[in-house]
């Protein structure tokens, strides 16, 4: 059986191997189960909408076949290895995947002091006549969808209060030794990292200090970043 994930350009100059949290929630999903496999990398999420129609990342190619969308890839993982799964575990994935990732979009795009890095990081390799309008046509499109989620409606100070609270929430339920759902890393511990290991980069420095001031949930992402980082890779910087 041949693997192969297809993403957008790595990122691994910023201490991940992708800014999609969707991508790192599956790399790091793949190594924790101990699956081997290649990578194909491109400019953005569209180049591989041969393989799936919505432009989308991450897609995971099972000897050449498509699976889109991250929780269909992980369920296949978890169904093809010891990963740990529970219901409980399904549970914080869906929080990860649409709470967390929410902040997560708004600390990049939406947050006036991480935006030129964002877009330092994002569109760097675009041709310069191509980044005179193209960076700030498609941060007006994420603002629209932040809106629409209702992340960034009632304006900054409501959002990083918000996401405050959740932060302390994990806080409290971060274990102090093992990994979420128990000894064994699993489900929840990999979507979780997704999101908020991508907080930890130096784009967003405000909300990455936020979360290294929490030190149960710090520890709790080392443990994880430890499991499941690429040999020889070096840890994502605070």
């Amino acid at each position: 059986m041949t693997l192969e994930l297809c993403e957008i350009t790595d990122a691994s100059a910023h201490g991940l191997e992708s800014f999609s949290p969707f991508c790192l929630k599956i790399h790091r999903a793949l190594r924790a189960a101990g699956l081997p496999y290649t990578r194909r990398h491109g400019p953005m999420p569209s180049t591989h909408k041969a393989l799936n129609a919505t432009g989308q990342v991450p897609v995971l190619l099972v000897d050449g076949k498509p699976i889109t969308d991250s929780t269909e890839i992980l369920r296949w993982i978890v169904a093809h290895s010891a990963l740990h799964e529970s219901a409980e575990g399904w549970l914080y994935e869906e929080l990860a995947d649409t709470a967390l990732n929410g902040f997560l979009v708004a600390a990049r795009w939406a947050d006036e002091a991480n935006w030129p890095r964002t877009e330092a990081a994002y569109f760097a390799a675009m041709p310069s006549f191509l980044r005179l309008f193209i960076p700030g046509r498609a941060r007006a499109r994420v603002l629209s969808s932040l809106h629409a989620r209702d992340i960034w409606r009632a304006g900054p100070e409501a959002c990083w209060a918000r996401f405050d609270r959740l932060l302390d929430q994990l806080e409290v339920r971060a274990p102090e030794a093992g990994f979420w759902c128990g000894p064994q890393i699993g489900v929840a511990d990999v979507a979780l990292f997704g999101q908020l290991g991508g907080l930890r980069t130096a784009l967003t420095p405000g909300q990455a200090a936020a979360v290294a001031a929490r030190p149960r949930l710090t520890a709790w992402l080392d443990r994880v970043d430890t499991a499941t980082a690429a040999p020889g890779a070096v840890a994502a910087a605070a």
